[in-house]
C-alpha cells in the first residue's frame, strides 16, 4: 500500500533508507548484479568471492550506511571502442557497491519511472529500442518526415551534480538516500595507471544506478516537448522530434538548443546536431527510407565485426558461454 502510495502522489517516506537496506531487497539486488556477472573493480574482489566477504562485513558496512559514513570505493575506469573509432569510457564499480547501487535503484525505479513520458525508452521494464523506432516509423507514415536530430555532446560525463540533486529531491524526502547517491557520484575514479582523479561532475557509465539517474535528469526535456505538443522518441540521451517541414525543424532545433543548454546544462554537438529530411537521420543503428525501417549503412559492419569478437577462436570462453553472447547480441 506504502508503494502505491509512493507511486501515485510521487513521493518516498523517511524510511526510504531502511527500506533499500532490507534483507529481501538486498537479496534480490545481489542476485540482479549476480546474473550480470561483471568484471571486478578496484578492491579486485570477483562475483565469486562476494558472498564471503558479505558474511563477515555487512553488519559494519550497513551501520555506516545507516549513520552517514560509509565511503563508496572509486570506479575502475576502462575504456572500450565506439563504432567511429573513439573510445568510451565506463566507471565498475566495486561488486559491494554494485549491490547497493542496484538495491538503491530498485527502490527508486517505482517512484520515478511511473512519471516518465511514454516517449522515453531507454534502460525501462516494458520498454525497448525497437519500440523507439516503430514510433519514429508510424510519425513517418503520418507525414512527420522531417527531423530534428540532437546529440549531447558527452552527456554522461557533462551532467551537473547540483541539477541531478535538486531533481532527486523533488521525489526523495529521505536526505539520507540524497546523501548517499551524492557519494556516489563525486567517489572518483581510477585510471588505468593508478592515479585517482577526482568527479567534479557526471554520471559514471557502468553502475546500476546510472541509467536511472540518466532518465531523471533529461525527463525535464521530455516533459518540456510533450508541452510544446512535439512528436519525439528518445532512448537514454540519443532522441528524434518529428515536424512536417524543414522549416519547423530549423526553429525547434534552434529552440531547443536553447532550453539544453540553458536549462539543462547540459551541451549540443552542434557538428552531429542536423534539422533534415527523416531519411538523412540515424536513429539507434536505423533509418526510415520511403517510411519503411532500414539498417543504415554502418549497422551491418559493426554488426559482423561485434560477431566475429564474440565467436573469435582465440577467446578462451566455453561453448555455453559463447552461445549465451551470440544469442544475447543477435537477438538484442
Amino acid at each position: 500500500m506504502q508503494r502505491l502510495t509512493e507511486q501515485e502522489h510521487g513521493t518516498s517516506s523517511s524510511d526510504l533508507l531502511e527500506r533499500i537496506l532490507s534483507p529481501e531487497n538486498l537479496q534480490q539486488a545481489w542476485l540482479r548484479v549476480k546474473a550480470n556477472r561483471g568484471a571486478a573493480g578496484v578492491d579486485g574482489m570477483t562475483i565469486a568471492q562476494f558472498p564471503a566477504f558479505a558474511r563477515q562485513h555487512w553488519q559494519e558496512i550497513r551501520s555506516r550506511l545507516i549513520e552517514g559514513t560509509y565511503h563508496p570505493a572509486p570506479v575502475r575506469r576502462v575504456f572500450i571502442p565506439k563504432p567511429n573509432g573513439d573510445l568510451r569510457p565506463l566507471g565498475i564499480p566495486t561488486v559491494l557497491d554494485r549491490v547497493i547501487q542496484q538495491a538503491i535503484a530498485q527502490l527508486l525505479t517505482p517512484l520515478f519511472d511511473p512519471h516518465f513520458s511514454a516517449h522515453s525508452y531507454g534502460f525501462r521494464y516494458g520498454k525497448q529500442a525497437h519500440q523507439a523506432v516503430r514510433s519514429v516509423e508510424a510519425a513517418a507514415q503520418a507525414g512527420y518526415n522531417y527531423a530534428v536530430d540532437c546529440d549531447l555532446k558527452s552527456f554522461f560525463d557533462t551532467v551537473k551534480f547540483d541539477r541531478l540533486m535538486r531533481l532527486l529531491a523533488r521525489r526523495i524526502s529521505d536526505k539520507r538516500v540524497l546523501r548517499l547517491i551524492g557519494a556516489y557520484l563525486r567517489a572518483g575514479v581510477k585510471l588505468p595507471e593508478g592515479t585517482v582523479e577526482a568527479t567534479t561532475q557526471g554520471v559514471p557509465q557502468g553502475g546500476p544506478l546510472s541509467p536511472l539517474l540518466a532518465n531523471i535528469m533529461l525527463d525535464p526535456l521530455d516533459k518540456e516537448l510533450e508541452a510544446r505538443g512535439l512528436r519525439f522518441a528518445r532512448y537514454a540521451d540519443d532522441f528524434l522530434i518529428l515536424v512536417k517541414s524543414l522549416r519547423a525543424a530549423q526553429r525547434v532545433m534552434q529552440s531547443i538548443t536553447r532550453f539544453v543548454e540553458a536549462r539543462l546544462k547540459l551541451v549540443v554537438n552542434r557538428q552531429k546536431s542536423q534539422a533534415a529530411p527523416l531519411s538523412g537521420c540515424t536513429f539507434l543503428g536505423f533509418q526510415i527510407r520511403r517510411g519503411r525501417i532500414v539498417w543504415s549503412d554502418k549497422a551491418p559492419k559493426r554488426f559482423t565485426e561485434r560477431i566475429q569478437q564474440i565467436t573469435g577462436r582465440s577467446r578462451g570462453v566455453s561453448m555455453r558461454r559463447l552461445l549465451t553472447e551470440l544469442r544475447r547480441y543477435v537477438v538484442g
